[in-house]
């Protein structure tokens, strides 16, 4: 079906909480020597360990190409600080980074923080694709040339270039601007995991990226074409969203067969359909799949951090090399030209162009 689709793979670089940011550092690098689009680190108010953005941030300047996306919690957190810290991570990484919303369920979660009781799945979901509506406003405040740097004069910035976002949710308002400028790719990547129901609206409204868990290619073309639906329903261009597949990965065995259907296994607290096998088998299916036009790519948890993000890079990636199914490198410098996203521009400015209002 879409063959010449360039295929997109990313890897998660969690596993065990750790303190010494050396252990994610090695697998972020070694995950760019693979030319995937990026990497993701998991995180939740549930799990002990270092908070994902700031690990992430550590790893920025140790890396040079491998796009960045720790996992931010909407639930009982600033919409406003969220937008400052991601923008951050895009400042420090020249353009590399992501987030992947997501939300807090559990009454023990919301003691840690004691302002609400825990709420449904689908208010919170509502709430994370207000978060990312309004971050979206805030890196658009700051127009690209509202930076003036004139030390004679003695002004750093044109307040006429700077926008309130005058934002109103159903838990939360925003009136901006922002406090840091606006971030190198415009907006830094979007990632919603839009397999659940209650996610599946916010994740076609406001992902660049949305992961899904499917155990066929049939399930993973619907899954597909109802995100590119919705994301049109919004006016949106659905060819500017990428689906993929989330699989945990256990290359532990080279010579064990996968198990039929991905369903098999353990399934690793729900995130992720489990994949039991060898670097060949995962490349076989990663290809079947996306030949049929089934996914834009994968997304892969290995189930050992260390030896199987070793063997994806090694060996499923570079076969996928030499059957010129995935890229060799990284085709620029940011996450966007990674995932062939263009870098939008600043609604506030666009609006100003037009004499019209955002």
């Amino acid at each position: 079906m879409s063959a010449t689709r360039p295929l997109h793979l990313a890897a998660e670089i969690g596993g065990p909480p750790r303190y010494d940011a050396n252990a994610h550092v090695a697998l972020a690098r070694l995950a760019e020597r693979g030319a995937l689009d990026f990497v993701t680190l998991n995180d939740s108010f549930a799990r002990p360990g270092p908070d994902a953005l700031a690990v992430l941030a550590r790893v920025a300047p140790a890396t040079s190409r491998i796009g960045l996306v720790p996992t931010v919690t909407t639930t009982h957190t600033e919409p406003f600080h969220v937008s400052s810290a991601v923008a951050t991570l895009d400042w420090v990484s020249r353009g590399r980074a992501g987030w992947q919303a997501d939300v807090s369920t559990t009454g023990a979660e919301a003691r840690l923080f004691g302002r609400r009781a825990a709420a449904p799945a689908a208010e919170l979901w509502q709430e994370a694709g207000e978060v990312a509506d309004v971050g979206a406003r805030l890196w658009d405040s700051w127009e690209d040339d509202a930076e003036i740097r004139d030390v004679a004069t003695g002004r750093f910035v044109d307040r006429a270039k700077l926008h309130y976002v005058d934002f109103e949710g159903s838990h939360f308002s925003v009136r901006g601007p922002a406090i840091v400028p606006r971030p190198p790719q415009g907006r830094p990547v979007t990632v919603i995991d839009g397999t659940s129901g209650p996610a599946r609206e916010p994740a076609a409204r406001h992902a660049d990226v949305v992961l899904v868990r499917a155990t066929s290619p049939e399930q993973a073309q619907s899954l597909r074409d109802d995100l590119r639906r919705g994301a049109a329903a919004h006016g949106r261009d659905p060819d500017t969203l990428r689906v993929l597949v989330s699989l945990t990965v256990d290359l532990g065995d080279a010579e064990t067969a996968p198990e039929p259907g991905l369903t098999s296994g353990p399934r690793l607290a729900g995130r992720g359909t489990y994949f039991r096998g060898g670097p060949v088998d995962l490349a076989e299916l990663i290809t079947r799949w996306h030949r049929g036009g089934a996914v834009d790519g994968f997304h892969l948890t290995p189930i050992t951090p260390e030896r199987d993000l070793e063997r994806i890079v090694n060996g499923t990636v570079a076969l996928l090399q030499h059957r010129s199914l995935f890229r060799s490198f990284h085709p620029g410098g940011t996450l966007r030209e990674h995932l062939g996203l263009s870098r939008p521009a600043s609604r506030f400015a666009a609006a100003a162009a037009s004499g019209g209002k955002s």
